[in-house]
């Protein structure tokens, strides 16, 4: 054999390597989950080994930041929310004979969502236009045989808007099912 093709097939082997390694063997490829708590649907994609990307898009019950009592009252505003989910119990579930299918495993992210509630009338006046957040959550997820998932998540996160901005409590409940392939775990 050449050197040439000796040198090619190293570098191939080298590179499929790291893409095995890059992957890893917990998180799945993909899923498509709809949420049936905050009608939506909702995308997660593995990004290595125990990360993913989670999107979000739907109506979401939310806080209102232009409320002047902000606790008093929660609305329902059309969204789209994002978290990067770093998932640090996976060898632990492993290890204790729990499947971790569908990503189940408990997360901390940072988590950034954006709400559109259109125009709206709070103490006497007219308010419109988008608000959102950025911050940090921890939470779990859990998907079954079945596709049934859920996840929750609790943190807090930088409010802004037309408003003045406030770090608030995020909270996020998502009941529904997986309604793409099963067992795309990679490695596995």
């Amino acid at each position: 054999m050449s050197r040439k093709r000796k040198l090619t097939l190293f570098l191939v082997l080298m590179l499929v390597c790291q893409a095995n390694a890059q992957f890893g063997r917990n998180c799945e490829l993909r899923q498509l989950k709809i949420n049936i708590v905050n009608p939506g649907l909702e995308y997660e994609m593995a990004l290595g080994t125990n990360t993913t990307l989670d999107f979000k898009l739907g109506m979401q019950f939310a806080l209102d930041p232009a409320l002047p009592e902000v606790y008093e009252e929660v609305g329902f505003f059309p969204a789209i929310a994002g978290q990067y989910r770093y998932y640090y119990n996976f060898e632990n579930r492993q290890r204790n004979r729990r499947q971790i299918y569908g990503n189940s495993a408990n997360y901390i992210a940072p988590a950034v969502a954006v709400f559109f509630p259109g125009t709206r009338t709070i103490s006497s006046e007219l308010v419109q236009g988008a608000f959102g957040y950025a911050g940090m959550v921890t939470g779990l997820q859990r998907s079954y045989n079945s596709g049934f998932n859920f996840s929750i998540d609790v943190g807090a996160a930088f409010y802004a808007g037309q408003f003045q901005g406030a770090i608030l409590p995020v909270a996020n409940l998502s009941i529904g099912w997986i309604i793409n392939e099963k067992r795309w775990c990679v490695g596995r």
